[in-house]
């Protein structure tokens, strides 16, 4: 095991979902489990990613959101991980360029929304990704347009599987990328924070 990484034969598909999940929610479990059948992943691992130290009010501690990431999604093909703090990587780039090094072999595929798709652009080495890694991007099915308006989507336009061919997305090299139309469940993170549903130890919402 490396980094808190399970060992993974070569050759095995790994879907990756990163995110602060302060706190996880069935949302998050909703499109894991859907990103597991689309895009016909071994396993798909959640990303825990630490606080960030520049921000005046960060998330709650990492321990109690890893707690609730597993709470939350029970399920015998996803793992919860905290490989971000383990390894101090700070940018998405070089998370997958760490994760590369420590499971040799591995075909991991990034996963996203179609608002991040938007913006990755504006991403710490964003082509590096595009170029390294296939992109599976899953959003609601009115967010088509925005993802098509995306700067990296029109870049890499010969570089994308349409849907039906989803479950080929980790089947050859990257740069190679899918969007998918996934049905969401109506929540969020900022949403249940909101509604006071989320504290932290001390009492604070996060």
């Amino acid at each position: 095991m490396n980094e808190g990484l399970p060992y993974m034969r070569p050759g095995r598909v790994v879907g990756l979902l990163g995110g602060s999940f302060d706190p996880a929610h069935e949302g998050h479990a909703h499109i894991s489990r859907e990103a597991l059948k689309r895009f016909a992943l071994d396993e798909l691992w959640w990303l825990v990613s630490p606080g960030n130290p520049l921000k005046s009010r960060g998330p709650a501690p990492l321990d109690q959101r890893m707690a609730r990431a597993r709470a939350v999604m029970d399920h015998p093909r996803v793992r919860i991980s905290d490989f971000e703090a383990r390894a101090g990587t700070r940018y998405t780039a070089e998370t997958l360029q760490a994760l590369i090094r420590t499971s040799p072999g591995v075909r991991f595929v990034w996963l996203m929304g179609a608002d991040n798709l938007a913006q990755l652009d504006q991403w710490q080495d964003w082509r590096w990704i595009m170029e390294h890694v296939p992109v599976g991007v899953l959003a609601r099915p009115g967010q088509r347009i925005a993802a098509r308006n995306a700067k990296a989507a029109d870049i890499y336009r010969q570089a994308r599987l349409h849907g039906y061919a989803s479950r080929l997305l980790a089947r050859g090299p990257a740069p190679r990328w899918c969007f998918v139309n996934v049905p969401m469940v109506d929540i969020s993170s900022s949403e249940i924070r909101a509604r006071g549903l989320w504290t932290t130890r001390g009492g604070v919402g996060a």
